[in-house]
């Protein structure tokens, strides 16, 4: 009665620590027990191991349908976002510019100048101010037109007209830091030929 009695003390303090894997050497402490000891120990044991198995089999499928509900809802919030318009790659603006660079007096055609079509850049900028070069037709600039003046007036036209003097045929141009005054002469001047002009032509619209 006594091995009957410490057995069921055991089984006692097993279910009371929920322990899942009992060995099978503990239920042979004390050399042994009867048949009906072990039925006994049998029977208590198993419900712990069903109840073991169901949570596991439970807490699994919890997971599987929080998984299917965590991707139905990514899913179906997807095809809630409106779709992004396609924006269609434009092709670069285009430009031509003047290929030698010229410069001419008030009766030289104006516009994108080339080695047969010599015609006046007027879309002249310099590279030292970084200022669109100016044009007055029918003028030439005063011989007291200096730096100082032009650093304190470009590009307001009308107070820069305080320098110029009146003469047909000519035409003035000037950016911040420089200026120069083309002749009557129906023929344009090639701007390579007057390196202390810092002009660039820039693109001529199509």
């Amino acid at each position: 009665m006594d091995d009957d009695e410490d057995l069921d003390e055991l089984l006692d303090e097993v279910e009371k620590k929920f322990c899942r894997n009992v060995s099978v050497a503990s239920s042979t402490r004390g050399g042994g027990g009867s048949e009906a000891g072990g039925a006994r120990r049998l029977s208590a044991i198993k419900p712990v191991v069903q109840r073991s198995s169901i949570t596991e089999d439970i807490d699994a499928l919890l997971e599987e349908l929080v998984e299917d509900d965590h991707g139905d809802f990514h899913q179906s919030q997807r095809e809630k976002l409106p779709k992004e318009p396609r924006v269609e790659a434009k092709p670069p603006s285009g430009g031509r510019k003047c290929c030698p660079v010229f410069m001419g007096g008030s009766s030289v055609t104006n516009g994108v100048g080339t080695a047969t079509s010599k015609r006046a850049c007027d879309r002249l900028r310099c590279i030292s101010c970084d200022f669109r070069v100016l044009m007055f037709d029918d003028c030439e600039w005063d011989l007291s037109c200096d730096y100082l003046f032009l650093r304190n007036n470009v590009p307001d036209r009308q107070k820069l007209r305080a320098k110029l003097k009146k003469r047909r045929g000519f035409r003035a141009y000037a950016c911040q830091c420089s200026w120069f005054s083309s002749s009557s002469s129906s023929e344009p001047t090639d701007l390579g030929l007057h390196p202390q002009l810092r002009w660039v032509c820039g693109k001529h619209q199509d």
